[in-house]
């Protein structure tokens, strides 16, 4: 299964949640993130984390969502937001209609004040969303129809993870 990870600036949220489905899903998911305006860059935060964490950092990049709508792009299976702006976007038309869901959080890279705060900002939005990737991948998701994988998608993403 193919899940592309989708935010605006591409540089916190979504490289988190790429990473953390690389690491976790064990050769049953490929995970890409990509944003509608990338900044360009992965804030520094997000790879000490993942470096912390001993999670993958290889190949992770800031990037637009245009390099996965083009014809030799891979067949996206998911298609999740991270983020309020993303989730209300205009995205292009993905091949094949994924299924969409939106599993928004706060961004970590938008705190302001000591490198302390904004840290513990990052460590929140990994468990959060590490979380939700552990919820989806305890699915049997390759045996359901698609209206069941939806399903799962918005419960997932609607639910209130305490940490």
């Amino acid at each position: 299964m193919n899940i592309l990870i989708l935010c605006t600036g591409n540089s916190a949220r979504s490289i988190l949640l790429e990473s953390i489905f690389m690491r976790l899903g064990e050769g049953r998911v490929r995970a890409f993130s990509a944003g509608s305006m990338p900044v360009g860059a992965v804030h520094p935060e997000a790879l000490a984390l993942l470096r912390q964490k001993s999670y993958p950092c290889k190949g992770l990049r800031s990037k637009s969502w245009d390099e996965f709508a083009t014809p030799d792009a891979p067949h996206m299976d998911m298609v999740i937001t991270v983020c309020g702006n993303a989730k209300g976007e205009s995205c292009p038309r993905w091949p094949g209609a994924p299924l969409r869901g939106h599993w928004g959080i706060g961004d970590p890279a938008q705190i302001t004040g000591s490198p302390a705060a904004t840290k513990a900002a990052f460590r929140v939005a990994f468990d959060v969303l590490e979380a939700r990737a552990k919820a989806w991948l305890a699915l049997d998701f390759e045996r359901m129809d698609s209206d069941e994988r939806q399903h799962h998608i918005n419960r997932i993403g609607a639910a209130s993870l305490v940490m």
